[in-house]
């Protein structure tokens, strides 16, 4: 095994034995080949650990690890990283699948920007910029918080600098489900970002994943950890910037507390109207259309 690998691919693995093989092929497919693949098992108890052996045995680039105990999905995130030797770390979930081409474009990415501590693709690129581009902090949180939601790329769809990862501390496990995003607006806080290509890996949907499970806490932990972003770091918004997205954040928590209200689940109503000080314009607003609420508003 090579000592120092450019990327270490780190695969977090807990009962996939369904989608697991499919993983490991697309990592070993890649047309770049300067990467060292670290999987952790979190004591699976089906056959994923076997699986994962099963293909350590023939390529020497993969490692395989068993934890003594469970740790959860953010924590045995953690610990892959600290196990990495690659200048970048690149996530493959279990479950997904990372497309050929997809470890090459984003390390030749990095590469091409090296100040940069992390890339994500633009799913909103509409072509007007070659891919891929650097952007400052400031233009990372707009495109966040005024063009579509940037950083909500989970880590199959991120690629981060090692030395960066290790500086800020790696994911904060108290977030849960979205404890990605809380460190993507971190990373992306202190550093310029990588606008990356889309269609560089499949992200398999199913009802096994965490973000499935803990639908009704995923949705207020990413509204929690946005607005404490906007409020009480050094955003990097300038002027009225951070107020207006914290406006549009609060409609967006608005229309939630709507469905809510719909689903006559009352004490989440409550729970966002008081967190958030929701008036009741707000709420009567929020289902009606964006144009028309700018108009009333």
């Amino acid at each position: 095994m090579k000592s120092n690998p450019l990327v270490s691919v780190l695969m977090t693995v807990y009962n996939r034995e369904k989608y697991i093989t499919e993983a490991i092929e697309s990592v070993l497919q890649s047309t770049y080949s300067d990467f060292e693949l670290i999987i952790v098992d979190d004591r699976s108890i089906d056959n994923s650990l076997d699986i994962a052996l099963s293909f350590a045995k023939k390529d020497r680039r993969i490692q395989v690890i068993r934890n003594q105990f469970n740790l959860g999905d953010y924590p045995n995130r953690n610990k892959a990283a600290l196990l990495a030797r690659g200048k970048y770390l690149k996530y493959l979930d279990s479950d997904d699948i990372l497309y050929p081409h997809g470890l090459e474009v984003m390390v030749s990415s990095m590469e091409s920007f090296q100040e940069a501590g992390s890339g994500f693709p633009d799913f909103q690129y509409q072509g007007k910029e070659h891919l891929p581009y650097l952007v400052n902090s400031r233009d990372a949180w707009y495109r966040h918080y005024f063009l579509g939601g940037f950083l909500y790329t989970g880590p199959t769809g991120s690629i981060y600098r090692n030395d960066v990862f290790k500086k800020l501390g790696g994911f904060n496990p108290d977030y849960g489900p979205a404890s990605d995003l809380a460190f993507n607006l971190e990373t992306a806080m202190h550093y310029p970002v990588v606008v990356l290509n889309r269609d560089l890996f499949w992200w398999r949907s199913h009802e096994g994943q965490e973000i499935r499970q803990k639908r009704d806490l995923y949705e207020p932990l990413n509204d929690q950890i946005n607005s404490y972003y906007l409020v009480h770091t050094h955003c990097p918004l300038e002027k009225k910037l951070p107020q207006q997205a914290f406006n549009n954040l609060k409609n967006i928590i608005a229309r939630r507390t709507w469905r809510s209200l719909c689903r006559l689940n009352f004490r989440q109503v409550i729970k966002r109207i008081k967190k958030y000080k929701l008036t009741p314009v707000q709420l009567l607003l929020a289902p009606l259309p964006l144009p028309w609420r700018r108009k009333l508003q």
